[in-house]
């Protein structure tokens, strides 16, 4: 840090200089604030208001600080003024930084000692309110304004508006704007884009009706709430149509809707009829084709794109996750650190656990383990979650748990994903045992969490813990089962030998039963011989058009437990009529970082002959 003080004798505050892009650490600020104190400079309104106006603004925090520190000890209080102009500052520091609720304290102060407030005081304070959610403040605030004359400040009235509408609060938004003497464009923005953002289109379109100008906040607002729900995609193609002129953000809200509703060729010629392109436009129609399982046309975007960055890299990497190319999606996130030029963030890394988890890949997901912790990577989030979840499917569920109880600040989500994984390594008294202390820790299970614990108890053939959770989940959490929960429970009865109490339960379910839970039933029925029941299940799955070869199986396996041969053929028959073929079953194992598979009967294994040599050694 280096301070330079005017040798002049007769004010030497009158040009003092310091170089301020040196001063970012609180070490320097310190040292700063040692030579002020020593100087006497710290005495003098100009100087401490000049380093105020200064700081207040910086990227730094300890200059922020610093600023905020100087303002209240050495000059809001010593030297009254009634211009609020450097009050301002620092509330615009609370109201657009991490502490928005620091605004209302200094609009507080300022009314107790005397200094005015203007139009810009207000608009910080609304922002400040609408950050946070301070609704019943905002509406203080309100009552402000008209105590002090600015009630038909239009600018103030629409601050207000945006303030109510980002509580969630648009009845009041609309009261404000009903009680508007007047009103301008910005009047009608606002609450067109908070109907539209709670989904209330009608009483934003007649809004947008009664408007005598629109400008293209207007038109992409309003298009915006249409394409959120696909009946409404033709009223937003009619509105695009009639638009006077066109941004980026028209063409790409109407390709996101296009996309979002499945509509990828309209959504193709939109792209293609665009007259530039940004990184949305691009991204978009990306994650449109990966979602559709066309992995080729996103891949050929990617490739095409005139300019990469992280976000771009994330959605092509997630598409080909979703689709289970794990592989493609590593290569470019080895590409990514090769290059240097795009760096990874928290998105990159939660794909890539995400990625390890599937192929199985415990070596690097460990060396991810060590990146986060080196960088000081919170597992608080999302993070945490996804390394539970690699842990427990790669089979470390040791190293899973020792993750659970090493994150500071549980969610739901790291329970879900621990209890998840418990249930897949069938350690159902543990994942039991998780739900209970949910409950002693005050952490509310969601429907995820059941689901989980349920399919531990499932595994682990815990009846009796099935039950109790069953029950736990809707007289004291009040949550409705949903048909994943039913196919857990109708599943661990017919594992038990309790067919008739599982078809039951079926029969009372509120919701429609899938095929899933009818093969259950029925797969019961084959191995404890129950065909009287087995037989109408199985001869209703095959009548189902969305029927799959499995319950064409255990018909066949039912009737030729019967020794009823015939109808076995008639099956076996349909089956080929039908062109359905049973999936042979595989299983995976990694060897030296490479992944192995194996089907039923499979020969395609370049070291099959020593393979099996050495399973007919054994």
């Amino acid at each position: 840090m280096v301070v330079c003080v005017s040798s002049s004798s007769h004010q030497p505050w009158a040009s003092p200089i310091f170089t301020l892009p040196k001063c970012t650490t609180t070490e320097q600020v310190n040292q700063l604030h040692a030579r002020i104190i020593t100087t006497g400079f710290i005495k003098n309104p100009s100087f401490t208001t000049r380093l105020v106006l200064s700081f207040i603004s910086s990227p730094h925090e300890p200059l922020v600080e610093f600023a905020r520190y100087v303002f209240f000890k050495h000059h809001a209080f010593r030297h009254p003024q009634d211009d609020p102009f450097l009050w301002n500052a620092v509330i615009r520091s609370h109201s657009h930084g991490c502490d928005p609720r620091g605004a209302l304290v200094l609009i507080r102060l300022m009314l107790e000692n005397g200094v005015g407030l203007d139009a810009y005081t207000f608009s910080l304070t609304m922002k400040a309110c609408g950050k946070v959610g301070l609704v019943r403040e905002g509406m203080q605030v309100c009552g402000l304004l008209w105590k002090m004359n600015f009630g038909s400040d239009v600018f103030l009235q629409n601050c207000l508006i945006g303030l109510f509408v980002r509580c969630g609060c648009v009845e009041l938004a609309r009261q404000v704007f009903d009680r508007m003497p007047d009103r301008d464009i910005v009047s009608y923005n606002s609450m067109i884009s908070g109907y539209v953002r709670f989904g209330a289109v009608e009483p934003a379109r007649d809004l947008f009706d009664g408007m005598v100008e629109r400008n293209l906040i207007t038109w992409n607002s309003m298009i915006g709430g249409y394409v959120m729900w696909e009946e409404g995609l033709g009223f937003a193609w009619s509105l695009f149509v009639k638009m006077p002129e066109r941004d980026l953000v028209s063409w790409n809200t109407m390709i996101g809707g296009c996309v979002k509703h499945g509509r990828v060729e309209d959504a193709w010629r939109l792209f293609d009829e665009m007259p530039e392109r940004d990184l949305v436009s691009w991204v978009t129609m990306i994650d449109g084709c990966a979602k559709l399982g066309d992995v080729l046309s996103a891949r050929r975007l990617f490739d095409e794109m005139p300019r990469r960055d992280v976000i771009s890299c994330n959605s092509m990497m997630a598409g080909y996750v979703q689709n289970g190319y794990c592989i493609e999606a590593l290569k470019i996130f080895h590409d990514m650190k090769r290059a240097g030029n795009v760096l990874p963030d928290d998105t990159t890394l939660l794909i890539v656990l995400t990625a390890f988890a599937q192929l199985g890949h415990v070596e690097d997901g460990v060396v991810i383990h060590h990146y986060l912790m080196k960088k000081g990577y919170s597992l608080n989030g999302k993070l945490g979650v996804a390394l539970i979840d690699m842990y427990s499917k790669c089979g470390s569920i040791e190293d899973a748990i020792s993750v659970f109880e090493n994150v500071e600040q549980k969610c739901v989500d790291h329970w879900n994903a621990l209890i998840g994984g418990l249930a897949i390594h069938g350690m159902g008294e543990m994942a039991f045992d998780f739900l209970m202390e949910m409950g002693r820790v005050s952490v509310i299970p969601d429907d995820i969490t059941f689901i989980g614990v349920l399919s531990a108890c499932r595994h682990a053939g815990l009846l009796k813990e099935g039950m109790i959770c069953f029950q736990i989940m809707q007289k004291v959490y009040k949550l409705e089962p949903k048909v994943q929960h039913y196919g857990c429970m109708v599943d661990m009865l017919s594992r038990a030998g309790h067919v008739e109490e599982a078809r039951k339960l079926i029969e009372e379910m509120p919701v429609e039963p899938n095929d899933v839970i009818w093969k259950a039933l029925l797969s019961s029925c084959q191995i404890y011989e129950n065909f009287s029941i087995g037989k109408p299940i199985a001869q209703h799955l095959t009548q189902l058009n969305s029927c799959s070869p499995g319950s064409y199986v255990l018909l066949s396996n039912i009737y030729a437990s019967l020794g009823m041969w015939d109808n076995v053929k008639r099956v076996r028959t349909e089956m080929k009529e039908r062109h359905l073929k049973k999936i042979p079953g595989c299983s995976w194992i990694e060897l030296g970082g490479t992944v192995h598979q194996f089907s039923v009967k499979d020969r395609t294994h370049p070291q099959v002959t020593e393979i099996y040599s050495l399973l007919s050694s054994l």
